[in-house]
């Protein structure tokens, strides 16, 4: 008798134990759960694997729902890589959650189809929905068994703890992964302007240097140059005097050697000092077709064909009409000289950007070595043997001056191509 009433009491405390031991369980469980910033996948695992064996069911899975399909973020099963993990909502049981953003419990769902499709061989279905902190809906925690079952009021409260345990990481991952985003941009925008800050810096201390090398290129130009004009009159005046032939040729070669430095100290002069422009309104098409006739008439363009391809519509600029006269004078007659008699010189009008005009010259030819190329704007750098090297020179500073760019190409396909390129005047900014 004594012994009976020992077991009865056993039995009274195991069942009230029992209780306890589930919620040790679940106490463990989210003890164990340890979420890090940009590592969700095994956190929502252990959510899964955590609720098939708290309790026990088949199969959990943890989803995201947008636009009308399910990808499956973890599961309690092992999963191939294979096996697909988005699926369409429509017609199945999660698209039931989704649409009343509340808990679904079916013993079974095959004996009560209206509440949607379940999994193929899982008759019984718990859903718990995912909510943001401003409720709206964007998830579940999803189990399912192989065998019809009731899900219990206990059941239901432990799954919906853990849930909304993946809901409050889900939510923190994707602030997570905006903020990285934001990070990203904010960093990269950080880069250009600290590029474009560079390049202002770089550029003021350009405008700096050449100003100062402008100074005094002036004075040595200015000292030179006068006894320069004194010794060019002296020589002008032996060639009143009677002299030899041989006396006569070394005078010609001196007053020849002499006019060229004197073109050099002009060239230098136009290369040093600051690019004030006197900028008006120019229509290209118009501008480049008074500049054909005399160009034509140069030595370097006899025999040589300018043929020019406007630009339709026509495209206004605003720029200093007499130094970009210079520029395409200077570069038409570097192309001239690089062909042959007959050849023909392409100059053309690309109007095809919205906020700039590109003006093409291009030439046949020989092309030009990629190690003469890049050097061909610096100043004193040229490729003919009477040449000053500051012709192209003077024409980067001068489309610079006018906020465009110059550039040249060349291969042996299509030839050299030298493009500047100009901001056009845009309607209303006058």
């Amino acid at each position: 008798m004594q012994q009976a009433s020992m077991s009865r009491a056993d039995d009274e405390e195991m069942l009230l134990q029992q209780p306890w031991q589930r919620e040790r369980q679940i106490i463990a469980r989210l003890s164990s759960l340890n979420y890090r910033t940009g590592e969700i996948g095994s956190y929502l695992h252990n959510i899964a694997c955590g609720v098939s064996e708290l309790i026990a069911v088949d199969w959990t899975v943890v989803t995201f729902c947008q636009e009308g399909f399910e990808t499956i973020l973890a599961s309690s099963l092992e999963m191939s890589e294979d096996t697909p993990r988005v699926y369409a909502l429509h017609g199945r049981l999660i698209a039931t959650v989704m649409q009343i953003g509340r808990t679904l419990a079916v013993e079974d769902a095959v004996a009560n189809p209206e509440y949607g499709k379940p999994a193929p061989g899982y008759p019984a279905y718990l859903g718990i929905p995912l909510q943001t902190t401003e409720g709206q809906v964007f998830g579940t925690v999803c189990s399912f068994h192989r065998q019809a079952r009731e899900f219990t009021k206990e059941e239901i409260q432990i799954v919906e703890l853990f849930a909304e345990r993946a809901a409050t990481a889900i939510d923190h991952y994707h602030l997570y992964q905006q903020q990285c985003q934001f990070n990203h941009i904010l960093e990269t925008e950080v880069e250009k302007r600290t590029a474009e800050l560079q390049a202002a810096q770089a550029k003021l201390l350009e405008q700096e240097r050449l100003a100062a090398i402008g100074e005094f290129a002036a004075m040595i130009v200015h000292e030179i140059r006068n006894p320069l004009t004194t010794m060019i009159m002296g020589l002008k005046y032996f060639k009143k005097t009677v002299l030899t032939e041989a006396a006569l040729e070394r005078l010609s070669l001196a007053l020849s050697e002499a006019s060229r430095l004197e073109n050099l100290l002009s060239e230098i002069l136009l290369y040093a000092k600051p690019q004030v422009l006197q900028l008006c309104e120019l229509d290209v098409n118009e501008f480049i077709c008074e500049l054909l006739m005399p160009m034509c008439e140069m030595p370097e363009a006899l025999s040589r064909q300018i043929e020019f391809i406007p630009a339709l519509p026509t495209v206004k600029i605003l720029g200093d009409k007499d130094k970009l006269k210079q520029v395409f004078i200077n570069i038409v007659r570097n192309a001239c000289e690089a062909v042959s008699a007959g050849d023909v010189i392409k100059w053309e009008v690309d109007s095809s950007s919205p906020d700039k005009i590109c003006i093409n010259v291009c030439n046949g030819g020989e092309p030009i070595p990629s190690e003469v190329l890049s050097k061909l704007t610096q100043p004193f750098f040229s490729t003919k043997p009477s040449g000053t090297g500051l012709g192209l020179a003077i024409s980067k500073r001068i489309i610079n001056a006018h906020g465009g760019e110059l550039s040249i190409e060349s291969d042996t396909v299509t030839g050299t191509k030298v493009s500047v390129q100009l901001p056009v005047v845009v309607l209303g900014s006058l």
